[in-house]
C-alpha cells in the first residue's frame, strides 16, 4: 500500500506541475522515452533512418528537433512524460492505463497512439521444482523490471487470480524485485540466493533459455487467454493538439517504420543491436524478433482484459468500456481489442 501510495504522490505532484508550466517544446521538436528489450523496434528503425526529420520535413519542418531518453520501466516513463520532459512514452499496457485514468479529464490526458508489437514475456526459472506458480515458497523472489507497475508484475498478479482467485491476485507481490532485464538474467544465471525465477523481455528471457537448468514457469499468452499487445506508445493531448505537425510527422514515421521492420526483420535487428551494445549475434537477434509468436502490429490486441483487471482490483479508478477510450481516435480504423 505504502509504495502504491507514493507512486500515486509522485505523479499527482508532477500532473499538478505540468499544468501550470508551459509546454516546453515548439512545433518542431519531439522527445521520445524508450525502455530496454526488444519491444521497440520501430523507434530503434526511426532513430538510425531518422524518419521523424523526414516526415517533419514533408511538413514544412526542415529543422527539426529529434531527442531520444531510456527508462528502465514504467513509472520512470510516466514521469518524465507529466513533468514535461519527454513528449512520448512507450512501455507495456499498465504504464498506459495507469496514466490515462490519472489524467483522464485534463488537458495532460494521455492516451495510446498504437500498439508496437504483440509478443509473449517469459517467467523462467532455474529450480526444477518450480514447475507453476503455485511452486513459488516464500523464501523464493521473481525478478521484474518494475514491481507492482510492470507489464510483467501485472500480469504475474492476472495469473494469480486465475489460480487463487481474485482476491488472491497480490499473492505473489511480496515475492517479486525490481531489477533490470540484464541485470536479472545475470543473477538468474549466476545462481544463488539473489532471484529463483526472472519474468523478463527478449532478448534476456531467451538468452536465459540455453542454460539448460532454465525452464519456462509461465508465457504471458497463457495468462491472458491467447496474443497480446506486449509494448505500445503514448503521448498527452497537450502535446498532440499543441504541436500537430510534429505529431502527424510522428505517426507517419511509426507507420514506415512498422513496415521497415516487418520487410527487414534482420536491418532492424541490427539496429537494436547496435543501439543497445548487445553482444547478441545477429542471427540470433534476427531469430528472435521473427519468432512465431511475435508480430509488429499498431493494433491494440488484447488490451481490454489489462483494463479490466486494473479497474476490478482498484489500480485505476476509471473503468474503460472500450479500448477506444484510452487511445487517441487516429487508432480507431484498427480492429483493436
Amino acid at each position: 500500500m505504502r509504495s502504491k501510495t507514493i507512486l500515486r504522490a509522485v505523479l499527482g505532484a508532477a500532473l499538478a506541475a505540468a499544468l501550470l508550466t508551459p509546454a516546453l517544446a515548439a512545433d518542431n521538436e519531439i522527445r521520445l522515452a524508450q525502455q530496454f528489450s526488444m519491444g521497440y523496434l520501430q523507434l530503434n528503425v526511426m532513430q538510425h533512418e531518422k524518419l521523424i526529420e523526414k516526415h517533419a520535413k514533408a511538413l514544412g519542418i526542415p529543422d527539426a528537433k529529434v531527442s531520444w531518453f531510456k527508462f528502465n520501466g514504467p513509472t520512470a516513463v510516466n514521469e518524465a512524460l507529466i513533468s514535461g520532459n519527454v513528449d512520448i512514452g512507450s512501455g507495456g499496457v499498465p504504464g498506459l492505463l495507469t496514466l490515462w485514468a490519472r489524467t483522464k479529464g485534463t488537458p495532460q490526458e494521455v492516451r495510446g497512439i498504437s500498439a508496437l508489437s504483440s509478443q509473449p514475456f517469459l517467467l523462467n526459472a532455474k529450480n526444477p521444482a518450480i514447475k507453476t506458480i503455485a511452486d513459488f515458497k516464500d523464501s523464493d523472489r521473481i525478478a521484474v523490471p518494475a514491481v507492482r507497475t510492470s507489464v510483467q508484475a501485472m500480469t504475474l498478479e492476472m495469473a494469480a487470480a486465475k489460480q487463487w482467485g481474485d482476491k488472491n491476485f497480490e499473492k505473489l507481490d511480496p515475492l517479486t524485485v525490481s531489477m533490470t532485464p540484464p541485470d536479472a538474467t545475470v543473477a538468474l544465471l549466476k545462481g544463488g540466493a539473489q532471484i529463483t525465477a526472472a519474468f523478463s523481455v527478449p532478448p534476456f528471457q531467451f538468452m536465459q533459455l540455453e542454460d539448460k537448468d532454465v525452464h519456462t514457469v509461465l508465457n504471458s499468452y497463457d495468462a491472458m487467454g491467447g496474443p497480446h499487445t506486449f509494448t505500445a506508445i503514448w503521448t498527452s493531448k497537450k502535446f498532440r493538439d499543441g504541436n500537430p505537425k510534429m505529431y502527424r510527422a510522428f505517426v507517419a514515421a511509426l507507420k514506415e517504420a512498422t513496415d521497415i521492420v516487418n520487410k527487414d526483420k534482420r536491418k532492424a535487428a541490427g539496429y537494436w543491436i547496435e543501439d543497445s551494445k548487445s553482444k547478441l549475434p545477429l542471427d540470433k537477434a534476427t531469430a528472435i524478433v521473427s519468432g512465431a509468436q511475435v508480430h509488429w502490429t499498431m493494433v491494440p490486441e488484447n488490451t481490454m482484459k489489462y483494463a479490466d483487471f486494473m479497474a476490478s482490483v482498484g489500480r485505476i479508478k476509471v473503468k474503460a468500456t472500450s479500448w477506444k477510450d484510452y487511445f487517441f481516435p487516429e487508432a480507431d480504423g484498427m480492429k483493436g481489442s
